[in-house]
């Protein structure tokens, strides 16, 4: 149990990866960025399923949305300059506690 935890972790951060890269792709009108983004996709989905093999589908597939959304919502507010309130930061928190809650009671 605790791999498949590990593996929907890590296609979590994979997630984050290709949501980031749409980013940098500009609309997939860059080459490698577009590359890099379908690629991260790629291994993301296939580690999620992967991970649904052991973890009931839909927790697996809410922490790893959520682990998504987090993940993005910090990356643009480091990468890209977005807006960074409290109240913004209090909701990304009130995703880890969903997260994290998920994952209790799994």
């Amino acid at each position: 149990m605790n791999h498949a935890w590990g593996t929907l972790v890590v296609a979590g951060l994979f997630e984050v990866g290709w949501a980031l890269g749409l980013g940098y792709s500009e609309g997939f009108s860059k080459f490698w960025p577009s590359v890099g983004t379908v690629a991260a996709l790629a291994v993301s989905m296939a580690l999620l399923a992967k991970a649904t093999r052991t973890l009931p589908v839909g927790t697996a597939y809410a922490v790893w949305t959520g682990i998504g959304a987090v993940g993005t919502a910090v990356g643009g507010i480091v990468l890209f300059g977005e807006p960074r309130s409290v109240l913004r930061v209090g909701c990304i928190l009130l995703v880890v506690a969903g997260i994290a809650g998920l994952k209790l009671t799994a």
